[in-house]
Order: structure tokens, then sequence, then C-alpha cells
């Protein structure tokens, strides 16, 4: 799919589907959408009387032209309420539009950006908001899907922003440039994930991180068991030990050009399948568990947009994938190993796997002494109940760092909400036999228990641990893509790196 930029006029635009926009509550519409009534003779101002159209935020309305404008249709797409407008509601009026143009098998479809006149929106703003709308809310996973020889794809070919102001056009192109390769990094995160467990082993991982780091001149390496071994990583391979597909611990490196002020490392969980190990989860919550490598995808997605972005600061990514499986090889409950650091972890829960995986691999980022660490986890079903699919829990040793991070994320719309973390938290993973339990007491497993077990093997560094169990997965579509695999988090790193770090 391709993204312009044009400046003419809306009226005398060549397309399949021109979309224009109303606010809640308006009768007489004005600017753009004016501009094209006023071409129709009237025709959308008649047509919103009769259908009784208000403009509710993601509303369409469909107006065939029959060939009064060079568009064969114009699609009115509902902003909402003015005083209630803001960049959120452009990307589901842009969400909303396209999926209509789609709907009536536009190919070519010519659109104003929603938020520039009376919004008050930044032209930039709104550019990268269509460059991510436009990829993400369109995008489907059908790899596995059988396909008929014949059957014609429905699919917006081209897509032309109407931008009337020429000096506003270069700021709109910038920001559909940078909003189409996030998005097309979020979608690699989704499709890595939408990926069966069968196919997205850790083996599939490593092969397609070495692939991004080949594009985008990163340095990589990926440790095998045996080095992992000799490392003395036994909390990652003691979750490895049960299944026979082969652990990877997967590291790439970014280096800016010129002098750096900071290193920040991402930390993404990568167990590929969790079936909970011995602790067996119920047949039910095993369903999505291809997902449990979310922040895996996250951080490697991330990588990918280097070459494009090119963040001032230097960036150390590190995934440590296995599957979690039952066997007469796996962990037991009740069974102590030691992490790199040489703490030791008493198991009380085989399905509280992700936290001791995620020792390992902090230990080793630590020895580079990182300035700041971030990680990305799909933990506990504890931040499910607490957060739902909404938002993702941020805990932090370092409120400052959390309070950027929290905002770099917000602001594209991927929603963070802060979980305290309190010394008595920090009291219930002490273990009698071991340095702690992998559980919180009585084999509780909350959102905080985790954290705080992860906090064990930062060191002081300034860390934030954001746990995506909720958003990762939604079951029913939003602006921003269909039900599924989400690849939340892709954006808040991004934006991050870029603009906050």
């Amino acid at each position: 799919m391709k993204i312009e930029v044009k400046n003419q006029n809306l009226e005398n635009s060549k397309c399949d589907a021109l979309i224009v926009n109303l606010f809640e509550g308006i009768t007489n519409p004005g600017g753009g959408t004016g501009s094209v009534d006023e071409a129709l003779d009237g025709l959308i101002k008649r047509i919103i009387k009769e259908e009784e159209f208000k403009g509710s935020l993601g509303s369409n309305l469909v107006i065939r032209t029959n060939g009064a404008i060079p568009a064969k249709k114009v699609i009115v797409v509902g902003l909402g309420k003015k005083e209630k407008f803001d960049i959120s509601s452009a990307r589901k009026a842009m969400s909303a539009s396209l999926r209509c143009a789609k709907r009536e098998k536009a190919k070519t479809v010519c659109t104003i950006l929603h938020g520039a006149g009376t919004g008050g929106l930044e032209a930039n703003e709104l550019g990268q908001a269509i460059g991510e709308i436009s990829h993400l809310a369109l995008h489907s996973f059908d790899k596995y899907k059988s396909k008929e020889k014949d059957s014609p794809k429905n699919e917006i070919q081209t897509i032309i922003i109407i931008e009337a102001d020429k000096k506003k056009v270069k700021a709109i192109e910038t920001g559909v440039k940078r909003g189409s390769t996030i998005a097309k990094a979020q979608i690699l995160a989704r499709d890595l994930v939408s990926e069966p467990a069968l196919a997205a082993t850790p083996t599939m991982l490593a092969n397609v991180a070495r692939q991004v780091a080949k594009e985008n001149n990163l340095k990589i390496k990926v440790l095998d068991r045996a080095d992992c071994l000799k490392l003395g990583m036994g909390a990652y391979l003691s979750i490895a030990q049960g299944s026979e597909e082969p652990p990877k611990f997967i590291e790439i490196k970014y280096t800016p050009k010129g002098k750096h002020k900071k290193h920040i490392a991402i930390i993404g969980k990568g167990v590929t399948f969790d079936s909970g190990g011995l602790s067996l989860k119920p047949a039910g919550s095993m369903e999505t568990m291809k997902d449990d490598m979310s922040g895996a995808a996250a951080v490697i997605a991330t990588m990918s947009t280097m070459k494009e972005i090119q963040p001032k600061v230097a960036i150390t990514m590190i995934v440590a994938a296995t599957e979690n499986m039952p066997s007469g090889t796996a962990i037991r409950p009740g069974d102590v190993v030691r992490a790199m650091n040489g703490k030791t972890i008493e198991i009380l829960n085989t399905d509280a796997e992700g936290r001791v995986t995620l020792a390992d691999a902090a230990c080793y980022v630590v020895k580079q002494k990182p300035d700041e660490i971030i990680d990305l986890a799909t933990l506990t079903g504890a931040c499910v109940v607490a957060l739902g699919d909404t938002a993702c829990g941020v805990m932090t040793n370092n409120q400052a760092f959390a309070e950027k991070v929290i905002k770099a994320g917000n602001e594209t719309g991927e929603r963070m909400w802060q979980l305290p973390l309190f010394d008595e938290d920090r009291e219930k993973i002490k273990s009698d036999i071991a340095d702690m339990i992998n559980t919180g007491s009585k084999g509780k497993s909350g959102a905080q228990n985790g954290a705080v077990f992860i906090e064990q093997y930062v060191n002081d560094i300034p860390w934030v641990h954001i746990d995506i169990a909720g958003p990762s997965w939604i079951d029913k579509e939003n602006e921003w893509g269909a039900k599924g695999p989400t690849g939340v988090g892709v954006r808040t790193l991004i934006n991050y790196l870029t603009n906050y770090a």
C-alpha cells in the first residue's frame, strides 16, 4: 500500500472513495467537507439530514456521487464532540473511515487529515497517525488460510492525503514516513505472535533477529544452551530443560553515529509457548499461550526500525527465548536453581517461569552497565485482573524514569498505569531455603510479586518493568487492528528511545 501527500482540491480528486469529516451536531459542514458539499450541490447536507447522521466518533455515511465529482463515493466520518477531540479521536476516525473504504471495495482512497483544521492538531502528528493507522487497522494475518486462486483480494492499494496548504505537505510526509516505519515494526511483532508455537520456536525467533540485525547493520550474538551453561545461567536454563526445543539467548546491539550520552537495555520475555510446565495450566488458559513471547516480539520489532529512526542512544536488546513444557526433565516445584549472579531461587510454581528467565537476562545485561533497563513481559494474570486489556502495568525502582516511559506510552495510544512496589511485596518473595521464591506468599503470583523478583537482578540501575499481559492480546477489534495479538510496546519503546531517552 502506498501513501502519498498531494496539494490539490478535494473536489477535483479522482479516487474510488473520498473521505471527509463532520463534528457531532454540525448540520452545515464547512472546511474541506463544505467544499465537497458545494461541488455536489448540497448533497452531503441533504443526506446528513435525511439519514439523521449525528457525526458521533467513528460513525460513517457513504454517499454515491454519480459522476458529479471525480470521486466515485464520498465517505463522511464522524469526529465526535469538538470539545473532546484529540489525537486519539483522530486515530479512531482514520481507522473507521479506512475500514469503511475497504468494505466499499475502494482501491484508491483520498482523505483529508482529521483535525488539521479546526481540530488544531499538528500536521506532522496527524501524518504519523495516518501512517500508523493505515497499515495497522487494515492488517490481517491470513498466512494459514486457504485461498481461492481466482478470488480478488479486497485491499486498498493507494491512500492519498489531500492538503490544501502547500506549506504543510513536507511535515505530513515526514510524519507519514515515521508512522509507516513504526507500523511495519508493530506488524512484525503481531505476525511473530500470530504464528503457531510449532513455527515460532526459539530458533525461529533467533533467525528473525538475525535478519533484523542484517537489514539494520546491527551486531547480533545468539547463545545456545552450552554457551548459557558456561555463563552460569541456571535460572533461564531451568525453564528450558523441560522442552525438546533448544533455547536461544539473543542479543542485538545498536550504536549511534558520533557520541552518545546513554546506553539503554530493552529486554523482552521470550517464552514461545507456556504450558505452565509441571504446574500445568488448564486447557482453556493455554489456548493463547503462544503470545507469551509478546515482549520478545516487541523488542525485536523495535530493533527493526533502527536504520530508519536512528535514535541517539546506544541500545542493547536481550531475549532469553525458550518454551516452558512438562516432561521427565522439566523443573519441579521445590527445586532450587542458581541465577547468573549467584542468587538462588526456590521454584514453587513452574508457571511463574517468565521472571526466572528474565532474571538471567537482567544479570547478563547488568554486566554491561547500561544507564537504564526496560523489560516488557506478559508476566502475570494478576495484571490482567487489575487492568484488563486496556492498559499495561508499570512498576519501577526509579520514579522519574517511569514517568517518562508512561508519558511516552500514553502519547502513542499505548496506555500505561503505574502499580506500586512496597517493602511488604519484597518480603513476600523470601524463601526459607534459598534467597527467594518465584511466587508470592502462599504461592500467589501477583503483578508486584513478579516485579520485585526481577528487581533483585537489576542492581541499582534505573529500571522500568512493563507487564503487557492484558493489552498483548485483545478479543475484540479496536481502532489499531483486528482481535488477537496487538504488538503492544513497539510504539512506546520507539517513542521513548527517540524523544525521551
